[in-house]
């Protein structure tokens, strides 16, 4: 008992010292003020470049199985709606302007969306299908996935990743380096990005995602019809892969019907302009 506790404790101590509080974004209309902990050997810029390699293997895989699609009327659909609230992205997060935004629309029956760290967003057909997504669904949908990489959520359950982790190894893996420390680094990344997000963080997501959505002319209240789409499809033999990570909750869109009047002015303001 005493040979563990000793190092478990120098790890935890060197790595509350290794964490820093940051607010990744403005807080917003919708008035979310948390700070985040991440940890320092972490970086904004790591993190990003991780996730890239991984999404590129994942374009890279499903052009060769010839579903990466770039030039249909649906892919052109996707893209102008990403567009539109990309461009929002720095009223909420300046330095978001600088990101490598990159926006993918793979055919598969799988009904998912995700934007990873650094602005990287894949959108499945089956989603936008199945569903038979509005453009203000879809926008509904990606605003709260591009809220999440804004918010970086995921550097966030990678920085609670590592401490765990390093707790679990002692101090010693705290100053590892080399291998031992690229195999800590494949581990988080797997960790943090297969996991589902927090409450917190969803809930963070959904209130983003509908400024963004607001911000750029689509009806906020289009995340209602959405969610109740998911939740219905959660029902069926074939649940999207989305709730997986994203569940679906009377709570999650009595938050998003309380927020909606919080948006609205901005919705109305982008669609006079």
């Amino acid at each position: 008992m005493g040979k563990f506790f000793i190092p478990a404790t120098l790890a935890v101590s060197v790595l509350l010292a290794g964490c820093q509080a940051v607010n990744t974004t403005s807080s917003g209309a919708v008035g979310v003020d948390r700070k985040q902990y991440m940890f320092s050997m972490l970086s904004t810029e790591e993190v990003n470049k991780m996730y890239a390699q991984s999404y590129q293997q994942t374009l890279t895989e499903a052009s060769g199985k010839g579903v990466l699609d770039k030039t249909s009327a649906e892919a052109k659909r996707v893209q102008a709606i990403a567009d539109r609230l990309i461009a929002q992205a720095p009223k909420l997060r300046p330095d978001s302007a600088q990101w490598q935004w990159e926006v993918n629309l793979i055919k598969s029956d799988e009904l998912n969306a995700n934007c990873g760290p650094g602005g990287k967003i894949i959108v499945y057909t089956g989603l936008i299908d199945k569903l038979k997504l509005s453009d203000d669904e879809i926008a509904a949908v990606m605003g709260h996935e591009i809220a999440h990489a804004l918010r970086e959520h995921g550097r966030e359950a990678m920085s609670k990743a590592y401490g765990i982790q390093m707790a679990r190894n002692g101090a010693g893996a705290l100053l590892g380096l080399g291998e031992d420390s690229l195999k800590l680094a494949d581990t988080v990344v797997n960790y943090s990005l297969t996991l589902p997000n927090s409450r917190g963080n969803e809930n963070e997501a959904d209130l983003f995602g509908l400024e963004l959505s607001a911000r750029a002319g689509f009806d906020p209240n289009a995340a209602i019809t959405l969610w109740n789409k998911m939740t219905a499809a959660a029902g069926s033999n074939s649940p999207p892969e989305f709730m997986s990570t994203h569940p679906a909750s009377a709570s999650r869109i009595s938050s998003l019907q309380a927020a909606i009047p919080k948006v609205m002015p901005l919705y109305e303001q982008a669609k006079k302009s």
